[in-house]
């Protein structure tokens, strides 16, 4: 098993308070860091990922999801109602058949950068 390094730190502690002060500056919307939290918290199960993978250049019907992803329409529901609730994807009804796509661009531009800083590891 690989052992996991601690994280290097300083050998001194001294806070360079205007660094601190706009550091805190990021911090100040807790609402905003809640809501971003659980986007990367749904992005960041599996299941839920491969979902919008598969959703990057085209709409797909639940069953062509479930398909897609090896998994059950049921499964794949379930997750879709979270990810819609986030705003993360949308739905459109045609007949009897509903379509799923990306709710819009900043999340393809999100995947497109965590792609590229993989790539560039």
């Amino acid at each position: 098993m690989k052992k996991i390094k601690s994280a290097p730190i300083c050998k001194i502690e001294i806070v360079d308070k205007s660094k601190v002060k706009k550091a805190k500056k990021n911090l100040e919307n807790n609402r905003q860091i809640l809501q971003m939290a659980n986007i990367f918290k749904l992005l960041g199960e599996p299941t839920r990922l491969k979902i919008i993978l598969s959703l990057i250049n085209s709409e797909l019907c639940v069953c062509d999801l479930a398909a897609a992803i090896d998994s059950t329409v049921s499964s794949v529901s379930h997750q879709l109602r979270l990810l819609r609730n986030a705003r993360l994807v949308k739905y459109r009804k045609e007949g009897k058949m509903v379509f799923y796509s990306i709710e819009d661009e900043h999340i393809n531009k999100l995947i497109e950068q965590v792609n590229e800083h993989i790539e560039e590891s």
